[in-house]
C-alpha cells in the first residue's frame, strides 16, 4: 500500500498479515482526493475517519497538511499499527481511539469538518450509517459525510445526499447539510 500525495506521496506501507480489513484502491482514494482537493483545505479543518482499517485515508490527510484526525478502528492489531505508523511518520495529528464506531457515534460530542466512513461492505446495519451521523450531528455546518460502499448500496434518496463518485465496485456517497 502506499500514500498517492502530499508530502508523503509514494510512501509505501506494509500492514500486518491476517487483518480484518478491505484497504481503499489507490485508484479510488486518487479520485476521492481530487474532489476533496477542490473543495477543503486540508490544514483548516478536523477530520473523522471511521472503520480506520490500515489508516489509509487517515495517512491521506496527514499526508496533505490536515493535523487534526480522529480515527476510529475497534480492532487491536489494526489500531495498533496505525498508532505505530503515524509515530514513525511522525504524523503527529492523528489520533487513534479502538472502539466500536456505533458506540463512538452515539457518544461523541465533536463535530467534524469531513467524516470518512469505509465499513466493511456485508455489514449488516451499513444502511443506517449516513442517519446516524447525522441524527447525532457529528457533520459540521456544511461539511461532509462520505460514504465508501459498493454498487449493491443506493443512497440516492437520502435526504442529505449531496453526490457519489463511481470508481468501478467502489462507490463513495457525499452527505453533507447544506440545501441542494
Amino acid at each position: 500500500m502506499r500514500i498517492i500525495g502530499g508530502k508523503l506521496k509514494g510512501l509505501r506501507f506494509e500492514p500486518p498479515k491476517n487483518i480484518p480489513t478491505r484497504p481503499t484502491t489507490d485508484f479510488a482514494k486518487e479520485g476521492l482526493f481530487n474532489t476533496l482537493n477542490n473543495s477543503y483545505n486540508f490544514e483548516n479543518i478536523k477530520v473523522l475517519d471511521l472503520f480506520g482499517g490500515t489508516g489509509s485515508i487517515s495517512y491521506e490527510f496527514a499526508s496533505r497538511g490536515c493535523n487534526d484526525i480522529t480515527t476510529v478502528e475497534i480492532f487491536a492489531r489494526c489500531a495498533t499499527f496505525i498508532k505505530q505508523t503515524a509515530v514513525q511518520q511522525k504524523l503527529t495529528g492523528i489520533k487513534v481511539l479502538q472502539m466500536d464506531v456505533f458506540d463512538f457515534i452515539k457518544t461523541s460530542p465533536e463535530k467534524f469538518d469531513v467524516i470518512f466512513a469505509g465499513p466493511p461492505y456485508p455489514l449488516p446495519n451499513l444502511n443506517t450509517i449516513p442517519d446516524l451521523i447525522f441524527e447525532n450531528n457529528l457533520v459540521d455546518g456544511e461539511g461532509w459525510f462520505i460514504l465508501e460502499h459498493n454498487p449493491n448500496h443506493n443512497f440516492e434518496q437520502h435526504p442529505h445526499f449531496y453526490k457519489s463518485k463511481n470508481y468501478g465496485t467502489t462507490i463513495f456517497s457525499i452527505f453533507t447539510n447544506a440545501s441542494r
